[in-house]
């Protein structure tokens, strides 16, 4: 059972309690997709110079918000951590000599168990949290994802978790996406529809709207991008499956790579 890749934003950690098309879409994208071995999530939430990756049998949920309904920080998701499949991931990093540091009680961040909530709600199926690093290069982001592509044919199933356009500083109260957000996020499907990786490793450069979709104080929720892809290098196909906006700007998208 070979699993696609995924690239899922997770938006605002309001998604724990809202109802809406986006929501809808990720709880039946868990009924439809293979049930997972286990699941491996890079998150923009863990942002490290070093990688890094959780080695815990059981996982905490992190509250890492402030400022929300009291409602939210009861919600929990107690989903299992996995030693094996940290090993398996440490060892393909290892065999690729790249250092990865073991990581326990850390915890699920919001942009990991928010998502995986919707999609898979009874919370049995093994998860192993990964950071990111926002400072490397897009194509070394891509090659440690890579790293991880044959765990894809063992039942395990790779997210990367943020956001295409996520600027919350360009966020307001409209249903209507704003034109800029929507030709960015365009620029990216085209470049992604073919694959083109020297584009997209220059997006900053090339794509319209660059510094304000992916603005130099958050490009961590894009970077998960490039190891969602990296993970799907051997078939290098792309395909939207969802795309919607919230305030204005906040991009809702998910990208299958098999």
């Amino acid at each position: 059972m070979t699993l696609p890749a995924l690239f899922i934003a997770h938006g605002s950690p309001m998604m724990a309690l809202e109802d809406n098309e986006y929501i809808r879409f990720l709880e039946q994208l868990g009924r439809e997709l293979p049930t997972p071995r286990g699941i491996a999530v890079f998150s923009a939430h863990w942002d490290d110079p070093d990688q890094r990756l959780t080695e815990d049998a059981e996982h905490g949920t992190m509250h890492d918000f402030y400022g929300f309904p009291e409602e939210m920080y009861q919600i929990t998701y107690p989903a299992k951590g996995s030693v094996e499949l940290a090993a398996q991931i440490r060892e393909r990093f290892s065999a690729n000599n790249l250092h990865a540091k073991a990581v326990t009680g850390r915890g699920l961040d919001h942009g990991i168990w928010v998502i995986l909530r919707k999609m898979y709600p009874d919370a049995n199926i093994p998860v192993v949290a990964l950071s990111v690093d926002s400072k490397r290069s897009p194509r070394e982001q891509y090659s440690i994802g890579r790293m991880l592509s044959d765990l894809r044919e063992e039942g395990i199933l790779i997210i990367g978790s943020g956001g295409l356009v996520h600027n919350l500083r360009m966020v307001h109260k409209s249903d209507e996406p704003d034109a800029w957000a929507a030709a960015f996020d365009e620029w990216i499907a085209e470049q992604l529809s073919e694959w083109n990786l020297h584009n997209l490793f220059a997006y900053d450069k090339k794509a319209p709207h660059a510094s304000d979709a992916v603005p130099s104080y958050g490009r961590e929720h894009f970077v998960p991008l490039f190891y969602a892809m990296g993970a799907a290098d051997n078939g290098r196909k792309a395909k939207r499956l969802f795309q919607s906006y919230q305030y204005g700007s906040l991009s809702l998208n998910c990208w299958s790579f098999e």
